[in-house]
């Protein structure tokens, strides 16, 4: 079964696709469709990772908030 996704990248790749092709047998992969299906699995996990990051981030953030309020022990802060 063939990914509608990559087919359209394949498609929208125009006068790229002959440098697209090089690059994918540089690479090893049979074909520009393996290429493709690799590049996109790739990006799925860098999003997840990064978002994994920004999420750990703020929680450390919030983390940090709550024990500066407790430090406190004056009314006045």
């Amino acid at each position: 079964m063939q990914n509608e996704l990559i087919l359209e990248r394949i498609q929208n790749l125009r006068g790229r696709k002959p440098y697209e092709e090089k690059k994918a047998a540089k690479l090893g992969f049979a074909s520009l469709y393996e290429y493709f299906e690799d590049k996109i699995s790739k990006e799925a996990k860098a999003l997840e990772a990064d978002q994994a990051h920004r999420t750990k981030v703020k929680k450390t953030i919030k983390t940090k908030a709550v024990a500066k309020k407790q430090a406190g022990s004056c009314s006045c802060c």
